[in-house]
């Protein structure tokens, strides 16, 4: 009896410690939570507002009340007031803003040794409250993970599955088995398709019936495809939105049919490929030309959604600022730092001998692109903010936040970034009744962030801004305060810091240092 007593003691104070582990990550849901004082920036494009005070109630926003004015003290007979077992955050000082959604997220992956504990605590707390996955390691894993996502069982952000389809895909050689494979996808579950590129009657038939179905596309326009199935072509049969940038200069090509290939390019070269991909954007047709701009205005009429994920393209420019962000000593998995390493046989490694003339090659093709980017929102075009975290020195989070300081590069006013990482991509994916900006009756998917982001992205980084304070002392200051995410409240600093003992755990059984190629660590 003695030892049953023993045993049942250590039992529920192991429980103890595990709900105390799990609450300093994360709080609620709450039947009632209130956010005080705080400065709204809306996600739709208005300016900042404050304070404010924002009421939410089993996960809606109920009441969105102006408070005061800046500077001046508020009476608090004139606020909401906190019922019972309810969760007051203080916003004095704070900035909210919607959640924010990452439009192109794989969710780690085998060859990353990157599991989706590691992956979501990172999005979450970098403000990702949503992510599109556009394939990664099947319909039945992602589909998983978003039902235990939907029922708070796990950690996650909202997941959005997206499955692969490419030529041959599974068996798919004719138009009516590509029919089937739509109808059999959506029976699994998925939300909608990421195409490679296939025959174009294979990509008619896939697209046709995956809109019938109402379900969401995406395309990354592969290049074993694009000579024959560019932009226009996914647009006009349908394709609601394109990842990065393959197939829109095809697109614009005026004097060509196809990329300017050195002859002895092989697309099994990764170095060749991604190379010879730094020049497109100088064969397609010039910036504001009547064929520019003809490709702009179909596109515009078809509502079609573009998903540049600049980031992923960064190192391209610059290789050492991407190999050496600050953040991957703490945050990066030894096992993905290897996956980045120059390689013959994986995919996105091209370093086989990157150089001052490929950059500078990169950096115009950025330019370029970029200006396309920025006119078609300006004439009302959709930007969505994606970052394909996980390759090519880009960290999950980290990277998402870098997207955000390109869309600010290629043009975009900060409050229009803004909108592009939250509204623009709730619309894509048809949820921008639910989610997107902060709205009585949507539901309250938010980031609080004790810095104005609108002043300085950078704020947003797990690793915060470098700052000098007024006696002349080096601070750090921002990271994510809290993300809100499905009626739990997640504490964003305490995210990074599980996150950084994953990784130092990971180094000490391996007994890993990040080195350079050739060259020993210091």
């Amino acid at each position: 009896m003695v030892n049953r007593i023993l045993v049942l003691s250590f039992f529920f104070l192991l429980i103890g410690k595990v709900s105390y582990a799990q609450n300093t990550l994360s709080e609620g849901p709450f039947n009632q939570l209130i956010i005080r004082g705080v400065t709204l920036i809306n996600g739709n494009g208005a300016p900042p507002q404050g304070p404010i005070d924002i009421v939410v109630e089993n996960d809606k926003i109920t009441e969105i009340k102006v408070v005061g004015y800046p500077g001046v003290a508020i009476n608090p007979k004139k606020r909401p007031q906190l019922k019972a077992g309810g969760k007051e955050i203080d916003g004095s000082g704070k900035y909210v803003l919607p959640g924010f959604i990452d439009m192109h997220g794989h969710i780690g992956g085998v060859s990353q040794g990157a599991d989706w504990d590691y992956v979501f605590k990172l999005w979450l707390a970098h403000g990702v409250t949503t992510v599109r996955e556009p394939s990664g390691r099947g319909i039945d894993y992602a589909i998983d993970l978003k039902r235990r996502a939907e029922k708070n069982e796990i950690i996650a952000p909202r997941v959005i599955s997206y499955t692969g389809f490419g030529q041959g895909s599974e068996g798919v050689y004719t138009p009516e088995q590509a029919r089937e494979w739509v109808r059999q996808n959506a029976k699994k579950g998925a939300d909608g398709i990421k195409f490679f590129g296939a025959e174009p009657e294979i990509m008619k038939a896939a697209l046709a019936e995956n809109k019938r179905l109402g379900l969401g596309s995406a395309c990354h326009h592969a290049q074993l495809s694009v000579a024959r199935w560019n932009v226009l072509h996914s647009a006009r049969a349908g394709l609601t939105s394109m990842e990065h940038w393959y197939g829109l200069p095809e697109a614009l090509f005026d004097n060509r049919t196809v990329q300017d290939y050195p002859l002895d390019y092989n697309y099994q070269n990764e170095q060749h490929r991604f190379e010879e991909a730094g020049k497109l954007w100088e064969q397609a047709a010039k910036p504001y030309s009547e064929h520019w701009n003809n490709v702009m205005n179909e596109l515009l009429a078809l509502d079609f959604t573009l998903d540049p994920t600049f980031n992923i393209y960064e190192a391209s420019r610059d290789l050492h600022r991407a190999r050496r962000a600050e953040w991957h000593e703490t945050y990066t998995l030894p096992s993905l730092w290897r996956f980045y390493q120059p390689s013959k046989i994986s995919h996105g490694s091209y370093w086989h001998f990157w150089g001052t003339e490929q950059e500078i090659a990169w950096k115009k093709n950025f330019k370029l692109w970029m200006i396309f980017i920025n006119e078609y929102k300006n004439r009302g075009g959709r930007v969505t903010t994606g970052s394909d975290s996980g390759f090519i020195f880009q960290l999950y989070g980290f990277a998402y936040i870098r997207e955000l300081e390109l869309l600010r590069e290629a043009g975009f006013h900060p409050l229009e970034v803004i909108r592009s990482a939250t509204l623009n991509g709730a619309e894509a994916l048809g949820l921008d009744e639910k989610i997107g900006t902060v709205a009585v009756g949507k539901q309250a998917d938010l980031v609080l962030v004790d810095e104005n982001p609108l002043e300085n992205f950078k704020v947003l980084y797990g690793t915060g801004s470098i700052k000098l304070t007024e006696d002349n002392n080096v601070t750090r200051v921002g990271g994510v305060r809290y993300t809100i995410s499905n009626g739990v409240v997640y504490h964003a600093k305490e995210l990074l810091k599980e996150v950084a003992k994953m990784v130092r755990k990971a180094k000490e059984e391996e007994n890993f240092k990040i080195k350079q190629p050739g060259i020993e660590s210091p």
